[in-house]
C-alpha cells in the first residue's frame, strides 16, 4: 500500500494493528451485508477485551457471533441482539456487558462521530430505560436527551466494489450501517466483492469517498440467509 493505493494483498494486512482492549465497529444488518472475513480474521488473531459497536452480533456460528466462541467481545452496543443463544448465556453470566441503543440513534451515532460530531439531542429514548442518566434538554416544548457519538479504533465494512483509492459502492440493502460505520473509524477496513480501476466507478454511485478509507481488500462471500422459512 503506497500513496493514494489502498488496496492491500490480504485479510491479515487488513487487520494489521488490531489489539486488547480496542473498539471495532462493524457494518451490516442481520447477516447482509456484513464483513465476514474481516469478521473471521479478527477471531484469527484472538485478541481480546474487545468493545464491538454494531447493529447486531450475528449468529451463533457466523458473523460477530463467532467472535463470542472464544469470548473475544467484553462488551457490544448494539440495537438488536436476538439471534444468538451464546450470546444470551454470556449475558446472563455476566460474562458480556451489553449497551442496547434504539437503531436510528446507533447510526446516528456513528454518523456524528464520524463528522466530528461530539453530541447530539434526540427525542429516542426519553422517559424510558435508554434515557436514565442522560442529560435532557427541552426545544419548542418536547423533552430530548443528549447522545454521545461513537468512534472506533477499527471500522469494518462491507462494499460491493471499490477503487484502488478506496471509493466505496455498497449494493442495495447493504448500505445499512455501512456508510455511517466507514466514516467513524480511525482505521477503515473496507472488503469488496470486486475492486476496479480508478474512474470506472461514476462520481454519483461513489456511498463512501476514499478519503475515509484506509485499507481495502478483495474478499468472497458466503452470503448466508439469517433466516429461512418454507412451506
Amino acid at each position: 500500500m503506497a500513496g493514494l493505493n489502498k488496496i492491500v494483498e490480504s485479510h491479515q494486512e487488513a487487520m494489521k494493528g488490531l489489539e486488547d482492549g480496542m473498539t471495532v465497529i462493524a457494518g451490516g444488518f442481520g447477516l447482509c451485508g456484513i464483513p465476514e472475513n474481516l469478521i473471521q480474521e479478527i477471531k484469527n488473531l484472538g485478541v481480546k477485551d474487545l468493545t464491538v459497536v454494531s447493529n447486531n452480533c450475528g449468529v451463533d456460528g457466523f458473523g460477530l457471533g463467532v467472535l463470542l466462541e472464544d469470548m473475544q467481545i467484553k462488551k457490544m452496543i448494539a440495537s438488536y441482539v436476538g439471534e444468538n443463544a451464546l450470546f444470551e448465556k454470556q449475558l446472563l453470566n455476566g460474562e458480556l456487558e451489553v449497551e442496547l441503543t434504539p437503531q436510528g440513534t446507533l447510526a446516528e451515532k456513528m454518523r456524528a462521530g464520524g463528522a466530528g460530531i461530539p453530541a447530539f439531542f434526540t427525542a429516542t429514548g426519553y422517559g424510558t430505560p435508554v434515557g436514565e442518566g442522560k442529560e435532557v434538554r427541552e426545544f419548542d416544548g418536547r423533552n430530548y436527551i443528549m447522545e454521545e457519538s461513537i468512534t472506533g479504533d477499527f471500522a469494518i465494512v462491507k462494499g460491493w466494489k471499490a477503487d484502488k483509492y478506496g471509493n466505496v459502492v455498497y449494493r442495495h440493502t447493504a448500505q445499512n450501517f455501512n456508510p455511517m460505520a466507514a466514516t467513524a473509524g480511525k482505521i477503515t477496513v473496507v472488503e469488496v466483492e470486486e475492486i476496479v480501476e480508478v474512474g470506472e466507478l461514476s462520481p454519483e454511485e461513489i456511498q463512501t469517498p476514499g478519503i475515509y478509507v484506509d485499507r481495502v481488500v478483495l474478499g468472497q462471500f458466503e452470503k448466508r440467509i439469517e433466516q429461512r422459512t418454507t412451506q
